[in-house]
């Protein structure tokens, strides 16, 4: 199977941002011929204050414009889409979730996952996030077959809670998707070291498709880290994104995932933790 991360700079106009995810997937399928195309976190819209995303939050469906966007494109060009993560509007509680939409190739929806770590942090540059001021949490932890891989979902601040890539692992997961929108300054430091980890404990593949850039929030400008990478179940980076919107491509090689495993086999020797 062949894995594209698409790396995007959303900012806060929906409709450019749809725009610019299309014009990315499309030329992704044109010069790499993905299987499964992974999109970033929040990619339909980054910043604005609570009004601005309870107005651009959808309900998942049919309505919903970047919902549609994801069932075409991965129709149209005859893909699978882990849709990185939409604002979703829940109309049954008023509440929105920070949520992932996955397709198959004839635009049917084969999995949700609402992210379950908020984002509720003072980062070291003294700026404060509040994820849970507008989004609710999810509870489930979502696995979904793409084909031949089982692949695990997770979102963003999900990734420094091991617990639940070593839930996802025992669920069969192979294939880790992180779609992220991770700030400069947490990024810079722990984003590649945390990936890795996560592939070398689970021995997944992992894809992690991320923001890069600025992004208005209220009156000044916050900047994601971005370096969207791919990295194999031994710890490698096989491919990488550098500065600013683009993408880059991977084979997901089973056969070299079940090597790992067979060579060091640490989930038969986990004692502590299930």
């Amino acid at each position: 199977m062949r894995v594209t991360v698409i790396q995007m700079n959303s900012r806060d106009d929906k409709a450019a941002n749809l725009a610019a995810a299309e014009a990315l997937v499309g030329a992704a399928v044109r010069e790499d011929r993905p299987d499964l195309v992974v999109l970033p976190e929040v990619w339909p819209l980054m910043g604005g204050d609570a009004a601005a995303k309870r107005a651009a939050a959808e309900p998942l469906g049919e309505e919903g414009p970047a919902w549609r966007l994801l069932r075409d494109l991965a129709r149209g060009h005859r893909i699978l889409i882990h849709g990185g993560s939409l604002l979703e509007r829940d109309p049954a509680v008023d509440r929105l979730y920070n949520t992932t939409v996955v397709f198959d190739r004839e635009g049917r929806e084969l999995a949700r996952y609402r992210k379950i770590h908020l984002f509720d942090i003072t980062a070291p540059d003294g700026r404060e996030y509040r994820e849970s001021a507008t989004f609710g949490g999810g509870r489930e932890v979502v696995t979904y077959t793409a084909e031949d891989v089982r692949v695990g979902c997770s979102i963003c601040y999900d990734l420094r809670f091991g617990e639940l890539y070593r839930a996802l692992a025992a669920l069969g997961a192979q294939l880790l998707a992180v779609p992220a929108a991770f700030t400069l300054a947490t990024g810079k430091d722990h984003w590649e070291v945390l990936l890795r980890a996560r592939a070398i404990e689970t021995q997944c593949w992992v894809a992690a498709a991320a923001q890069w850039g600025p992004h208005p929030a209220g009156r000044e400008e916050r900047w994601c880290y971005g370096h969207s990478l791919i990295v194999d179940p031994w710890g490698s980076v096989v491919a990488r994104v550098s500065d600013g919107p683009g993408f880059a491509t991977a084979r997901i090689d089973l056969a070299r995932l079940a090597k790992v495993r067979r060579d060091l086999p640490v989930a038969e020797h986990r004692v502590l933790g299930g």
